[in-house]
């Protein structure tokens, strides 16, 4: 989130010319959720219907033999003398048959999204990108350009050729994103090759501009440029992919129209940031705050639930489950310690009582 108050506007040959008040819309909150599902929503609604033919699968005569003749009673082809006849058709799971659920042109292709919600979605992509670090994380190659946003003077508007174009992009040290763009350039994967989208490469940088005075001609050639009018900026150009962070290149009326842009906004306040200061540590480790706070107390380790403790290990809970396992111990141990000391009665040894008996049975 930039809060700068001015950002410096440079010439067509590189130098400083003055600067400009940054707008307020820079300073929205940048919400990468609200982003990705207006992207997800409004990228469906440049999808081109398809369907498959109407009477797919079902271009041959065919009846069910019904039962008694120990096959399915699928439709079958009829006639004979070809190896067609008697080949199951119409259904999905026959070869040559119609698919399940046959596709429909008049499927619901586009998605409506709210006005507000777009609009919440473009102002968090322009914040994102007067971030350095969330611009070099989509990729771009800006180590060398002087500042970001990069906002030129209203004089390369009036460019009209790509040689031109090209050497401003030199000068400002913004020609090594157009460099990794022309290296991207792959040949695509799959039938698209086939259908006029042969090729795939990265998106370079974004030129808004204020007012076309040949601006669009002379960048329309270069790969990966786009540019686009401050009044028509577009989620799908901000955020490619929706991922927040597009390389884009100001002109002086542009970023001057930009706080114009979104005054005529008519029912649409510019989001702002719950706290001014998104450092939540320095704010709790000021003294404002630090002198009316309590000391820390003792730690306590609290268990989120209950342990379950087995009372056949611990003692507190078979005392707690089994009072009277309290007495029973303690005799157990009293009857220990007597054995140690040799206290114990002795018990007569067994078999006396029998060999006495047997002496009495036999002097009978």
């Amino acid at each position: 989130m930039a809060a700068r108050p001015t950002v410096t506007v440079f010439s067509a040959k590189g130098e400083s010319s003055g600067s400009v008040p940054l707008p307020a819309v820079f300073t929205a909150p940048i919400r990468l959720d609200v982003v990705q599902q207006v992207h997800k929503s409004i990228a469906k609604n440049r999808r081109q219907a398809y369907a498959v033919a109407e009477n797919a699968g079902h271009q041959t005569s065919a009846e069910s033999w019904g039962t008694g003749r120990a096959v399915a009673r699928i439709p079958r082809v009829g006639g004979g003398g070809t190896q067609r006849s008697g080949q199951a058709a119409f259904g999905n799971m026959c070869r040559g048959g119609r698919m399940f659920a046959p596709t429909k042109t008049w499927r619901k292709w586009h998605v409506k999204v709210n006005q507000n919600q777009k609009r919440y979605a473009v102002a968090s992509a322009i914040a994102a990108s007067a971030l350095p670090s969330l611009v070099l994380a989509r990729g771009h190659r800006i180590e060398q350009v002087q500042e970001v946003p990069l906002v030129l003077s209203s004089d390369v508007e009036q460019l009209a050729k790509t040689k031109a174009a090209v050497e401003l992009l030199k000068t400002i040290a913004a020609h090594a994103d157009i460099v990794k763009v022309s290296n991207s350039r792959k040949v695509r994967a799959g039938k698209g090759k086939m259908r006029n989208r042969r090729y795939r490469q990265r998106r370079g940088p974004l030129v808004v501009y204020g007012k076309d005075d040949g601006i669009v001609r002379a960048f329309r050639n270069v790969p990966g440029v786009e540019t686009s009018p401050v009044d028509a900026l577009n989620l799908l150009q901000l955020a490619p992919g929706g991922h927040v962070g597009r390389f884009v290149i100001w002109t002086e009326s542009a970023i001057k129209a930009l706080d114009g842009v979104y005054e005529n906004k008519s029912g649409f306040t510019l989001p702002q940031a719950k706290i001014a200061n998104s450092d939540v540590t320095r704010l709790i480790n000021s003294d404002e705050i630090q002198s009316v706070v309590r000391p820390a107390g003792q730690a306590i380790a609290k268990r989120p639930f209950t342990q379950k403790k087995n009372p056949l290990r611990n003692k507190a809970v078979l005392f707690r489950l089994n009072p009277y396992a309290k007495t029973l111990r303690r005799q157990e141990l009293l009857r220990t310690e007597r054995k140690a000391k040799g206290s114990v009665k002795k018990s007569v040894p067994a078999g006396t009582a029998g060999k006495e008996f047997l002496d009495i049975l036999n002097a009978a």
